[in-house]
């Protein structure tokens, strides 16, 4: 058995992980990183959503640190807000979290990250396989898998359809 090592919050905020990792009640953890699809589909929806910005008056960002606990970062594939910029790490509920599934990613540990996400008050995760183009929405009221391959919110109202993403 592997001992675990514990990191000052001080140390993870003042350092810079390449790729960044997030933090959990004092360990770091590495980010399982998708291979091409996971990275395709991270690009076309993050261009996609950034296209739409004004429109939809929101701010889109890929993996930026989400505070969700007092000693709770995540890094979601990508986050989208509709308050302002933050200074630096966002430390109030973003509207969306979109988490892309990768090969190595364990249902426990994503079920954690998605209740992390909806505890803090993040209206939507939307949770995507790239090989299939399979979602499930999450949110406060419960969790709906999506058959038709529109991912949507309501206030504001996004829309995205996986399949036209090429």
């Amino acid at each position: 058995m592997s001992a675990i090592t514990v990191v000052p919050l001080g140390e993870y905020l003042s350092t810079v992980y390449r790729p960044d990792r997030e933090y959990v009640d004092g360990q770091l953890l590495e980010r399982n990183l998708g291979e091409w699809d996971h990275a395709r589909l991270q690009g076309l929806l993050y261009g996609f959503l950034l296209k739409h910005e004004k429109e939809w008056k929101i701010l889109v960002v890929p993996e930026q640190r989400v505070q969700v606990k007092p000693t709770r970062f995540r890094v979601p594939d990508i986050t989208v807000l509709t308050g302002p910029a933050p200074v630096d790490i966002v430390r109030t509920p973003p509207f969306l979290c979109i988490e892309i599934l990768s090969p190595d990613d364990r249902i426990k540990e994503m079920q954690t990250r998605i209740d992390d996400y909806l505890e803090f008050g993040v209206s939507y995760v939307w949770l995507i396989d790239p090989a299939t183009r399979r979602a499930t929405v999450y949110t406060r009221d419960g969790v709906s898998e999506v058959r038709d391959g529109i991912l949507a919110t309501r206030n504001p109202d996004i829309r995205v359809i996986l399949g036209e993403l090429d």
